[in-house]
């Protein structure tokens, strides 16, 4: 039964994302290309001392992105810093200065890492001036940062790839802002709550008493899902009933964390004038995404009829489909939310939502980050393919010179990096292993392994779920953890900014009768294998000392 629940779940999440692809794509596309602004648009630009009708190289625009987050990135800081000063503390102490680190640079880089329990660390005064409004603009920075390399695609012979000032006000203001107004109806009309509350005592069943945390939780989780964030009001995340109270409630969760990532192969499509290079992406996407929650699916399952299968760790409203498909979902895109506990999974299902995330969360991957990603390996695909059948290689019509290529493999190399270096370091230093092991591991084992690599994985890549048996509050996590969350999501960001720029310089190499189709199923085919091949020659061996090792036993 469990299995049919799983296809009848995942065909309605299909007709719906069916039924935006095109208005939404469409949108952005238009949102990203138009040279009108709004009134509200034009009084941003003068406050922040910009021409809105100008564009910038790659590295004014690189300028931008690196500025703005390092900005937002300390206010957020300062914010967490002077919480027992600001209206709506609740009476909470100032955060600790390297877990208020840590938070910053996960919120700045998209990636919601949480070492504390949201709901008794944090006031409503951070929790929306800091981290509600950090969700709608790291998003916008991800969204910026892909129709960069679209224009760059997309351009000839143009010193220019836009300005990111006008993508990040546009993004806002917008697109999600109206779409997280819009979910946040949605989800409290389903019953997830929305007030200033506080903390209430009530005599529970057993004539004791226990204290119900209140707040604005639905107008965060709709920009939580929307923007592709995950950070979570409670510890519990989307497991908690007042975050995701009922099975359609959590289907909508779902359908919000792809529904951007999803529609934007369109945006691509449109932006480059052929709009069968965004279908072949869309594809590529959506075969990846199949595979993976089959199996990840089967795994949870322990049989193929869908008769066995463990319910640890997974809300009974939910049950193992939904569990699969929302966790599939969050770990294939950036969000890193949960509604069930990862850390409970079986050894195998735990593999796939780490593998997710170690494919660089391309299918679909998060709002723009996701795009940008997969486009860099369809330029690798092509260079690969350009040189199997002889040809100079190319990508819709750019050719993929020394630059290119060091630029795009650089892009590849660094989430690896991050990963491998960072879970290397934690066990080979004595002095952090005794403090990982004695403080940090709940399990001990291959299983402890697991925990640490799963971390590791989750920062370098922006995604921010975690084996929840990991105590990531000590020093060595929160500073480590925090650098890789930056260096995951900026260094790529240079790399992808840079390879705009160079596109962009370059004309159009005409179609010829020679020229390498790559909206073809052949070329979605190569796409999915150098996807998967990239990732699985690097992250095998590491994989293999932990899941697969634990999973054989």
């Amino acid at each position: 039964m469990g299995g049919w629940v799983t296809v009848a779940q995942a065909l309605s999440l299909v007709v719906l994302l069916a039924a935006v692809y095109r208005p939404l794509g469409d949108y952005m596309a238009r949102l990203y290309s138009s040279e009108k602004h709004l009134r509200v648009e034009r009084g941003f630009y003068r406050l922040a001392g910009v021409d809105g009708s100008s564009g910038q190289a790659w590295q004014s625009y690189l300028r931008g992105v690196l500025v703005f987050s390092g900005a937002s990135m300390l206010l957020l800081y300062l914010l967490q810093r002077v919480q027992p000063l600001l209206p709506g503390s609740l009476g909470l102490p100032a955060v600790p200065e390297a877990l208020s680190f840590n938070t910053a640079a996960s919120f700045v880089a998209n990636t919601n890492w949480q070492s504390y329990s949201p709901e008794v660390t944090m006031g409503y005064a951070v929790q929306m001036l800091g981290l509600a409004v950090q969700n709608f603009l790291s998003a916008a920075v991800g969204l910026a940062v892909a129709v960069a390399l679209i224009r760059g695609l997309a351009g000839r012979n143009s010193s220019t790839i836009g300005n990111f000032w006008v993508d990040l006000t546009r993004g806002v203001l917008r697109l999600l802002l109206p779409g997280a107004v819009l979910g946040a109806i949605v989800l409290m009309i389903g019953g997830v709550i929305q007030n200033f509350n506080g903390f209430t005592t009530v005599t529970n069943l057993l004539g004791g008493t226990s204290t119900i945390p209140g707040g604005p939780v639905a107008s965060q989780e709709a920009i939580k899902l929307l923007g592709t964030n995950g950070g979570g009001f409670f510890n519990a995340n989307s497991a908690h009933p007042f975050e995701n109270p009922s099975g359609w409630t959590n289907l909508i969760e779902v359908f919000l964390m792809l529904v951007i990532p999803f529609s934007l192969p369109r945006t691509f499509g449109t932006m480059v004038g052929d709009r069968r290079q965004g279908y072949a992406i869309l594809a590529a996407m959506a075969t990846i995404f199949t595979v993976s929650l089959a199996a990840m699916t089967a795994f949870e399952f322990g049989a193929a009829d869908g008769t066995a299968g463990s319910m640890e760790g997974k809300e009974q409203r939910f049950g193992i489909a939904a569990s699969t498909l929302f966790g599939s979902t969050s770990t294939l895109t950036s969000t890193g939310a949960v509604n069930a506990m990862h850390d409970s999974f079986s050894p195998l299902g735990g593999m796939m939502a780490m593998l997710n995330m170690m494919l660089g969360e391309v299918a679909p991957g998060g709002v723009g980050s996701g795009l940008y990603g997969m486009l860099i390996l369809a330029i690798i695909t092509a260079f690969v393919a350009g040189l199997l059948v002889g040809r100079t290689p190319e990508y819709l019509g750019k050719k993929i010179g020394p630059k290119e290529i060091k630029l795009a493999s650089l892009y590849i190399l660094t989430m690896p990096t991050l990963v491998l270096v960072g879970t290397a370091l934690s066990f080979a230093v004595p002095g952090i292993r005794a403090d990982i092991e004695g403080t940090s591991i709940l399990n001990t084992g291959l299983h402890g392994f697991s925990e640490v690599l799963y971390a590791f994985t989750s920062a370098a890549n922006n995604n921010g779920s975690a084996f929840a048996g990991l105590t990531a509050n000590t020093p060595w996590l929160n500073t480590a953890l925090g650098v890789a969350m930056l260096v995951g999501r900026f260094l790529p960001m240079v790399f992808v900014i840079a390879l705009a720029g160079a596109f962009a310089e370059q004309g159009k190499v005409p179609a010829s009768a020679g020229t390498l189709p790559t909206h073809r199923p052949q070329s979605v085919t190569l796409l999915c294998g150098v996807t998967v091949i990239v990732t699985a020659l690097t992250f095998f061996p590491v994989l293999a000392l932990g899941p697969l090792a634990e999973g054989l036993q």
